[in-house]
Order: structure tokens, then sequence, then C-alpha cells
């Protein structure tokens, strides 16, 4: 009995050391894939509006930005990434989303790269599209490589890969509990406690290697805010029909995702797109980039309603067009982006009922109801939005009740889940 139980004790140890020392790998192969991402993002966004995070919000740099220099940096984006992805898609190996790869699709490494480069440097220029596709990506290619060189199950492979994608996640936005959760809820590893400890642990080795480029602080510094009985009525109301509106985005960005341009056209089609969306920016800048200056605008308690209703619309459009141009990039931040403004419009409106509640608590609630519905994960949509602006579990209740009522509505006419698209 000793002589057959010690030998397999011992690979059973050695197994799980080879394990774990793969999985802080993938974690710090993450973290500086994290880091390349928002070096190039950084660079391109201070090539075209003079943006230096931390001296202001990026909002504020559009701002201070010619309108002439705004529809410029779209222009060449519109130009860079026509011509990059139409290069990128030529060939029989398509780059495949987290998702995908987490599936056991193949991607080439070179391709994957240079697309997450491409998506970067587009949305530095100011492109209407989420940076948090290529940072999952990234990670997920990491969980591949490291996965298929240490000789790993398949299993185990799979469980990387998703560890990976949360991680990138978790890196560029330093949200170490959410590309956690990311990664069990979304990628469907479960809650196995094997895939639990993984996907801390990568999360937390990329997200302390992010911070020596990203801030460790809230991606929106909104204070405390107070979970009033006004708030907490109107995400009873609200939840329900902000699920519809995220499972409607999802599906029309999928919709036009399917039935981008191919071949040449892409050539033309982007540029002329992305000049129509420079002449949008022109008078409304905060239509430009992933989505945070639509938030930040939607956490500003002075922005005026209607100037809200005007932006919503003019982004959405900017939005759809940019994905039906060919352009990839994440749909999870101009999701937080809508829901927070439809939140701080509606609960503009709300408050003159029922006075008392700060505008940038509905912007909150709304945001993580859209959320939810958009990926179909209210545990993700809950944690990223409470680690994104910062608040505590106090105020975790409102975003729950709402957050219950879209996800509610949102799996009953949300059959395809697309969290990024490519």
């Amino acid at each position: 009995m000793t002589t057959h139980g010690g030998p397999a004790r011992t690979l059973d140890v050695r197994r799980l050391a080879k394990v774990s020392l793969v999985t802080v790998g993938v974690g710090v192969g993450a973290g500086l894939a994290g880091i390349a991402i928002v070096l190039v993002l950084t660079a391109t966004a201070w090539l075209a509006f003079g943006h230096i995070p931390g001296e202001r919000t990026l909002l504020a740099s559009f701002q201070a930005t010619p309108p002439w220099r705004r529809f410029a940096a779209l222009l060449v984006a519109g130009m860079v990434g026509a011509i990059g992805w139409y290069l990128l898609r030529r060939g029989s190996a398509p780059v495949r989303t987290d998702e995908d790869i987490v599936a056991g699709a193949r991607t080439p490494a070179a391709k994957t790269v240079a697309d997450a480069l491409l998506q970067m440097a587009v949305i530095g220029l100011g492109a209407s599209t989420g940076r948090e596709l290529a940072p999952r990506q990234l990670g997920a290619l990491v969980g591949a490589w490291l996965s298929d060189r240490t000789g790993l199950t398949a299993g185990e492979r799979r469980a990387l890969v998703a560890c990976g994608a949360g991680a990138g996640l978790a890196a560029v936005y330093d949200v170490p509990l959410g590309g956690a959760i990311f990664a069990l809820e979304v990628l469907f590893l479960g809650l196995r406690t094997q895939a639990i400890v993984m996907a801390i642990t990568t999360s937390a080795v990329a997200a302390l290697i992010g911070r020596m480029l990203v801030p460790d602080r809230p991606l929106f510094e909104l204070g405390t805010l107070e979970a009033t009985p006004s708030l907490w009525v109107w995400a009873l109301i609200a939840g329900p029909l902000f699920g519809l509106g995220g499972a409607w985005f999802t599906r029309s960005t999928g919709w036009l995702v399917q039935r981008r341009p191919s071949g040449t056209r892409i050539l033309w089609v982007m540029p002329l797109v992305f000049a129509g969306v420079g002449l949008l920016a022109w008078p409304l800048p905060a239509v430009l980039g992933d989505g945070a200056a639509l938030s930040s605008t939607a956490f500003d308690a002075d922005t005026l309603l209607a100037l809200l209703v005007l932006v919503i619309v003019v982004k959405l459009v900017a939005t759809l067009a940019t994905f039906a141009s060919g352009a990839a990039g994440g749909t999870m931040t101009p999701s937080v982006a809508f829901g927070a403004a439809l939140g701080a419009l509606t609960g503009g409106l709300w408050s003159m009922l029922w006075p008392g509640t700060e505008l940038a608590a509905f912007a909150v609630v709304g945001a993580a109801a859209f959320l939810a519905s958009a990926i179909r994960a209210p545990i993700t949509a809950t944690v990223l939005v409470l680690e994104f602006t910062g608040q505590g579990l106090g105020f975790a209740l409102p975003l729950l009740i709402a957050v219950a009522g879209s996800a509610a509505v949102g799996r009953l006419i949300e059959h395809t889940r697309i969290t990024g698209a490519y």
C-alpha cells in the first residue's frame, strides 16, 4: 500500500506544482500584455488629443481638442483600421475572440497580437468601440500558449485560457475581482474550487503587474453614494427596462458584425464611416472613445438632461456605425456607458417626482443593469460596476435589485451571447 501510494502522491504533487506555476505564469503574461495594450492606447490618445492619464479626464481632453483635430483623428483611425483589418483578415486563419479560444479554437498568435494592438490604436484615436476585447484576447492567447507548451490536459487548458482572458481584463482596468468573476461566470468555468483558485490567482497577479502603469484607483471617482428609498424603488422599476435595452444592444451589434464589409470594401467603408463619426464629434466630443467620455457626462451632476438625450442618441449611432464598418472591439464598456447615461436620464426625471437622490447613484445602478443584460452575466456586471466606480458593498443592494430584473428579462429575450465583437 505504501509503495503504491507514495509514487501516486508524488505524481499528484508534481502535477499540482506544475499547474500552479503555469497559473501564475498566465497571470504574469496577461499583466504584461495589459501593460503593452495600455501603452499603445495612452500613446495614441496623447498624440491625437494631448491626453495624459491622471491630469484630466478623457472627456476633458476631448473637449479641449479643436473640432478639426477630433475629425482628423477619426479620419486617420478609419484609414489605419481599414488597412490593418483588411490585411489581418486575409487568409484562412482568422483571429478569434477569447470565447472561441476557450471553446478550443486556434488563433494565429502574431495576427492576434497585431489585432489587439490595432484595436487599441484605433480606440486611442477616438473610435467608438470598447477596449476590453483586446486584453481578453491576449490573456486567452497567453493561457493557450503556456498550456500547450507544458502538456496540460484539455480541461486545464480550457480553464487557464478563460482565466487568462479574465486576467487581461483585470490588468487593464485594475479589477481583480471582476476579472476573476468574468472568467468563472461569462466563460463558464463554474464554481469548482480549482477553477476559483486559478481565476483569483491569475487576475490578482495580472492586476498587480498592471498597476505598474494603471492607476490604483477606480475608473470613475464618485465618492460614496447613498442608497436612498427612492433609488430602491426606481431600481425595481428600471431594471427590466434596462434589460430590454442591453439585450437589444447586444443583438444589434452582433447582427451588424455578421454583415460587416469584407475584402476590399472595408478600405473605403471604414474611412467613410469614421469620417461621419468625426463630424458628429465636431459639436459633441462625448461621442468619442470607448464610452468613458459618455460615462463621465452621465456621472456629472451638472449635465443637462436635454444634452444627455442628444449625446446618448448620437453615441448610439456612432457605436453601431463603427461596428458596421468592420471595426473590431468590445461591447462591454459601451454598455456601461449607455447604462450610466440612461440611468442618469431616467433618474433625473424620477427625481422630479421623488427628489433626494444623486444623479450619479442612478447612473451607477443603470450601468450595472444594462451591462448585466448585455453580457448575460449579472454577478460579473455587479462586481465590475462596483469596482469601476469605487462603491462598497453597502451600495450593492440597489444594484442587485436592478440587475435581477434586467437579467431576468435579458434571459427571456436573448438566446445568443456576444461580449466582444470581432
